[in-house]
């Protein structure tokens, strides 16, 4: 990817100045947020076969502000918990906490950019204080075309409304990038024709954000259809005059696509979704071994998920991805209750001992995990809308304070 950093720098006639703890997306292959994939375990994943930056999952401001930061010396992890006041005015105290968003700083930090999902500027300056000192960058997205954020006035219908968009990114420049020296980056889908994108493009590079990642489908688009490449060189022309970085996202498999991509386009990097769902190695060059296979890719996640103790449901989730479906281990991982039962199913012995310690420490018993299929449906809405990691934890698990978990002021920085 690195060769192809020069020829885009010959063509790039202004350059909005990177913050000192800000990262620069050009030349950059990441990670796509998604929402349940896009956790803790799959972000070092995809770190782990080569991606360069991570985006987290959308998390909706609301679900962030109130929360508290939380030193988690026993995984060596920053967690972001709050009580789920389940609708009450006044949460008994003694009610398991939630974790909404869980950070590896020394593995990940760097490489993390926090996605917030908002629809007002003073909340998402609100939601971004709380992790901006961990995180290299806030991203505001309004591409997001599920129910969950478009009808609250997130995602993509933000596209509906440039100037509140602009509005919420003016103010995460003013309030957040002085404080804490990171950039601003949003995240949108093609408009209905090329001359409203084109628009929109240009109101949002003059709000000084840093950089614009362009998902090269409609919002009514599904993942399915064919991504429109036809207005990349528009946008990226747009972005290097006013000087900020533009990604290409939608059907972008590998790195050797990618590359190919960025010269065709001349965008500045490439994000990855669909296919980083399936095999997080797709970001490896071929150099350093290409794709592997579907087995190698699911030990190095459990390994991964089990040194975080990530919640089984979203463990599975991903696993089922992961697993090729016509394998015989998919049916029976998808029937697994546990982390010693699918290392069992995938013949991963090395990985039976750990596991067993993990799903104690979850509390995960064949009873628990059928209670907790059984009431699915009872989980906070707003912990829901944050992400695949955060929701209510079973009664039976030991405290956050009893599993090496120290609290921190929420804007404290990472070392």
């Amino acid at each position: 990817m690195q060769r192809f950093i020069s020829t885009i720098m010959t063509s790039v006639t202004k350059k909005i100045p990177i913050p000192r703890n800000g990262v620069d997306y050009r030349g950059k292959l990441v990670l796509a947020p998604m929402v349940r994939s896009g956790e803790l375990p799959s972000r070092l994943l995809a770190l782990h076969y080569g991606a360069d930056l991570v985006w987290g999952p959308e998390t909706v401001d609301r679900s962030m502000i109130g929360t508290t930061r939380k030193v988690n010396e026993a995984l060596s992890t920053i967690d972001f918990t709050r009580l789920p006041s389940h609708g009450a005015k006044d949460p008994r105290k003694d009610q398991p906490e939630s974790l909404i968003y869980r950070i590896h700083p020394e593995r990940e930090g760097k490489h993390l950019i926090f996605q917030i999902g908002t629809s007002d500027p003073e909340r998402a300056v609100q939601a971004a204080r709380i992790v901006a000192g961990d995180v290299a960058g806030i991203d505001v997205n309004a591409g997001c075309p599920k129910p969950f954020s478009t009808s609250g006035g997130m995602g993509a219908a933000l596209l509906q409304t440039p100037d509140k968009l602009c509005a919420i990114l003016e103010a995460l420049i003013r309030d957040i990038v002085p404080e804490f020296e990171i950039g601003i980056s949003v995240k949108i889908r093609l408009l209905e024709t090329p001359e409203k994108t084109e628009y929109l493009v240009r109101k949002l590079c003059a709000t000084g954000i840093t950089g614009l990642t362009i998902h090269c489908r409609t919002t009514p688009m599904r993942p399915r259809e064919k991504a429109i490449r036809e207005q990349l060189r528009m946008i990226a022309g747009i972005c290097r005059e006013t000087g900020v970085a533009c990604l290409m996202n939608g059907d972008v498999e590998n790195r050797a696509q990618a590359e190919q991509l960025i010269a065709e386009f001349g965008v500045d990097g490439a994000m990855i979704a669909t296919a980083a769902e399936t095999n997080s190695s797709c970001f490896r060059s071929e150099a350093d071994g290409g794709l592997a296979s579907w087995n190698q890719v699911v030990e190095q996640y459990l390994k991964t998920c089990l040194e975080v103790e990530n919640r089984w449901g979203n463990t599975k989730y991903l696993l089922n991805h992961l697993i090729p479906g016509k394998r015989p281990e998919y049916r029976e991982v998808t029937m697994s209750k546990s982390y010693h039962q699918a290392c069992k199913i995938l013949g991963l012995e090395h990985l039976e001992s750990q596991a067993k310690e993990v799903d104690e420490k979850l509390g995960i018993t064949p009873d628990t995990e059928y209670q907790g299929r059984k009431n699915k449906n009872k989980k906070n809405k707003s912990a829901l809308a944050a992400g695949g990691q955060q929701g209510k934890q079973r009664s039976d698990k030991k405290p956050l304070s009893d599993r090496g978990v120290q609290s921190q002021q929420p804007t404290l920085a990472i070392a």
